[in-house]
């Protein structure tokens, strides 16, 4: 008989699992706090249940069939997991945290591979394989938080693939980040490359999570270089889809801008990047460029850097220099593949 996995359950399941078992709603609400607030890896852990009962459990259940396949620790604390699922397939989650901060923010994957295929990230040459359950996303911050003892306090969906493509599995690990893990929406973020009808349907929910967009190039021309979604939803229609999400949701949207140096870096892009946002309610995260063994693109110099973001800042938004962590195991933003390096 086929076990049910623990993890990924909210209530009603694990209330169904104990009537079966003739035990008591509270035994189910006992379960379900052992998995999303104590993080137990097995049914032995759940000491305030009765050994018989346990047993019985562990007819039927078990708490997680997600195997660390690698594990990689950052000189900066970032911790890259290389998971792999029953099927076979492999994705990556990367836990980073901030040594003047107290929270540990965990980048989940939502799909195996991605098929919107930017030019500077290391996932998109995979191309698209699958999208991950909601299980397999909540899997991902539960095994962080079952290897290191330690509570994730931010989810961003910044992994492999576009979440926006997987957004009904998405949302549903969003509903059990909230209300299962207890992690306030407003500590979740969800980015996108610009999917234009979930950006509205996203918007008509009026979720109080943080939208990030990446953006990248505020020139159409440069954008489809690096961007071929460029070709199917402009950045044109793509303004108009963020001015709805804010007008519908009330929140300040996060532009995601990557820096790369003779492309990306220029006076003229600043410029025009200023104009383009100009009259969007969003706050602007410069990220320099993370070398990838995929393509020829270099990181910018520092000078460049700061001329950038001072010429954005002069149009009165808010602007940051992304932190790098985890570069030097390819745990930075685009550098994640979810293949086992030879």
């Amino acid at each position: 008989m086929e076990k049910t996995i623990l993890s990924g359950l909210q209530q009603k399941d694990f209330e169904d699992l104990t009537e079966k078992l003739n035990a008591s709603k509270f035994r189910a609400r006992q379960i379900h706090n052992w998995i999303y607030l104590k993080s137990v890896s097995s049914i032995d852990e759940m000491t305030d249940l009765s050994k018989d009962f346990r047993e019985e459990l562990k007819n039927i259940a078990e708490v997680s069939n997600t195997k660390i396949k690698t594990k990689q620790i950052s000189s900066d604390g970032t911790i890259k997991y290389l998971l792999e699922f029953p099927d076979g397939e492999c994705v990556e989650t990367v836990l980073m945290r901030f040594d003047n901060r107290a929270n540990l923010t965990a980048c989940v994957s939502s799909q195996v591979g991605c098929a919107v295929n930017c030019a500077f990230c290391a996932t998109g040459k995979r191309g698209f394989i699958r999208n991950l359950t909601p299980t397999e996303i909540i899997e991902q911050v539960l095994t962080i938080q079952r290897d290191t003892g330690l509570k994730v306090s931010n989810i961003v969906f910044m992994g492999q693939g576009e979440p926006l493509l997987n957004l009904e599995n998405v949302l549903k690990a969003f509903d059990i980040f909230r209300d299962d893990f207890q992690i306030s929406a407003r500590r979740i973020t969800i980015s996108t490359s610009g999917i234009i009808p979930k950006i509205k349907e996203l918007a008509d929910k009026k979720l109080q999570s943080t939208l990030a967009i990446s953006l990248h190039s505020a020139i159409s021309d440069i954008r489809k270089k690096i961007m071929p979604i460029e070709n199917k939803y402009s950045l044109s229609e793509l303004k108009k889809a963020l001015k709805y999400y804010i007008e519908q949701t009330g929140r300040r949207i996060t532009i995601e801008f990557l820096l790369i140096k003779a492309l990306t870096d220029t006076v003229e892009m600043a410029k025009q990047t200023a104009l383009y946002l100009k009259d969007l309610k969003c706050n602007i995260n410069l990220i320099p460029y993370n070398s990838t063994d995929e393509n020829e693109f270099k990181k910018p110099s520092g000078t460049s850097i700061m001329k950038f973001k001072a010429l954005l800042e002069r149009s009165g938004k808010k602007v940051t220099i992304r932190l790098e962590r985890g570069a030097d195991i390819d745990a930075a933003c685009g550098q994640l593949s979810g293949k086992i390096k030879k």
